[in-house]
């Protein structure tokens, strides 16, 4: 089984700057974005690695065209990640690997598609927000 030190490693050959923090429901590894855009962070809680970047609140009321979006987004972009809500209406990207196999490509891809979804979605996303709320 890899443990945090394979995905700090991984991390390493990826040139990916990030910081570490031990949490309770474990070691948290925290990847610093762009200004503007959400940091992603990876729980390691064996047996397996989340990934998750907060996107921002849902609008309390009116929210059709938002939740449309999201699961739009999931069902036709999305390849290794989702969009989710959490109980406090905080919009969520994240993603889930096991940590037994765990290699190096499948780590790059989902970090990627993450990436890439909250730099070409986060701000259409806000605007709908914003609309809906």
């Amino acid at each position: 089984m890899r443990t945090i030190i394979d995905v700090e490693a991984y991390l390493g050959r990826m040139n990916r700057r990030f910081s570490t923090v031990e949490g309770q429901s474990g070691t948290l590894i925290v990847l610093p974005q762009e200004e503007k855009l959400p940091q992603i962070v990876l729980q390691v809680n064996p047996p397996i690695l989340v990934m998750r970047a907060s996107v921002g609140k849902a609008p309390a009321t009116d929210h059709v065209a938002l939740y449309k979006r999201l699961l739009t987004l999931n069902a036709k972009t999305l390849v290794h990640t989702s969009f989710g809500l959490e109980d406090d209406n905080q919009i969520v990207l994240t993603s889930a690997l096991e940590l037994e196999n765990l290699d190096y490509n499948e780590l790059e891809a989902n970090l990627e598609e993450i990436e890439f979804t909250l730099v070409s979605q986060v701000p259409a996303l806000s605007e709908l927000s914003k609309k809906d709320g």
